[in-house]
C-alpha cells in the first residue's frame, strides 16, 4: 500500500509540474468535451504522466480523460485509482490558480488513500485513513528523492491544523452558486449567528475543511466522482464526515452513474 502511495504521490507532483510549464504558455489548447466542459492541453499531458507511473503498481486506474469504461468491466473492481488529472480547468483558464492534481485510491467502493498537489503553491495533502491525513509545503520533485508517504509525513503538519478563533467559515464553489447552497447558508446563519463565506475552486474547498481553515462545505450540485475521492480520502483521514445532503448516508465510488449525490463536508471539531 505505502509503496503505491508513494508512486501515486510522484505522479501527482510530477503531473502538476508539467502543468505548470504549460500554465506559462499563451495557448491552452482549449476544446470542448461533450458534457461542454473544457479540456486542455494541460489536462491530456498531465493525465499521460499518472498513467504511465500508475502502471507500476498493477492496480486498474479510472481517469476522467479516460472515463469511457464500460460499467461491466469495473463494477467488480475490489481496488482502483480514480484521476482527475487537472481538476479545476476552468479555473486554470481563467489563471486564477486555484487548481489541483486528484489520485484516490478507492478499495471496496470508498476511499482509502488520496493525494492532491497545489501546482502554483506546491502545496501537496496526502492521506491514509489508517495513518492520517498531512499539509506538506514546498514540494517539487528536483527537491524530493523519496516520495514516500512515511517521509513527506514527517516533513508535514498533521490534519486539522490548531484552530484559530473566528467566525463558523462555510466554503463554496466560486463556479457553481445556486439557490439550493444559499438557502443552506441562510440556515447555517440562524444557527450560528455570524458567519463568514470563502469561495474556492477544484478540490481545494475540501482541503481547507480537512485542515481546518473552514468547518463546513455542502455541494448542492454536479460533481463527479474524480472531483472529490482523493479530497473524501483527506477529509476523512483528518477525522471530518463526508455524507450524502442528508448529513447521514455514505458517499459511494464505483457506481454506474459516475456523478455524485449532493454532499456535505463537515470539519473535525477541534480546540473552542
Amino acid at each position: 500500500m505505502n509503496k503505491n502511495l508513494s508512486i501515486a504521490i510522484k505522479a501527482a507532483v510530477m503531473a502538476g509540474e508539467k502543468i505548470m510549464e504549460i500554465y506559462g504558455q499563451d495557448d491552452f489548447q482549449v476544446e470542448e468535451k461533450a458534457d461542454l466542459s473544457p479540456l486542455t492541453i494541460a489536462d491530456k499531458k498531465a493525465n499521460t504522466i499518472i498513467l504511465d507511473l500508475l502502471a507500476q503498481t498493477n492496480i486498474p486506474v479510472l481517469s476522467e480523460e479516460d472515463k469511457e469504461i464500460p460499467y461491466e468491466s469495473r463494477k467488480n473492481r475490489e481496488i482502483f485509482w480514480l484521476v482527475d488529472p487537472l481538476d479545476g480547468t476552468k479555473e486554470f483558464i481563467k489563471r486564477n490558480d486555484e487548481f489541483t492534481v486528484n489520485i484516490a485510491l478507492i478499495e471496496k467502493n470508498c476511499p482509502v488513500a488520496g493525494v492532491i498537489y497545489l501546482p502554483v503553491f506546491k502545496t501537496l495533502y496526502i492521506a491514509d485513513i489508517k495513518f492520517g491525513s498531512f499539509k506538506i509545503e514546498n514540494v517539487e520533485s528536483h527537491k524530493t528523492t523519496d516520495f514516500s508517504f512515511e517521509k513527506l509525513a514527517l516533513m508535514g503538519k498533521k490534519l486539522p491544523l490548531e484552530k484559530e478563533k473566528r467566525n463558523y467559515t462555510v466554503v463554496g464553489s466560486r463556479s457553481h452558486m445556486n439557490v439550493e447552497t444559499e438557502t443552506y447558508i441562510e440556515k447555517l446563519k440562524n444557527h450560528f449567528g455570524e458567519i463568514e463565506f470563502i469561495s474556492r475552486g477544484s478540490s481545494l474547498k475540501i482541503c481547507m475543511v480537512a485542515e481546518g481553515k473552514a468547518d463546513i462545505y455542502p455541494r448542492f450540485g454536479p460533481t463527479m466522482e474524480w472531483d472529490t475521492a482523493a479530497g473524501h480520502a483527506i477529509a476523512i483521514a483528518a477525522g471530518c464526515s463526508v455524507t450524502k445532503a442528508d448529513e447521514i448516508s455514505a458517499m459511494l465510488y464505483n457506481k454506474e452513474n459516475l456523478l455524485n449525490p449532493w454532499f456535505i463536508v463537515k470539519g473535525k471539531v477541534i480546540g473552542d
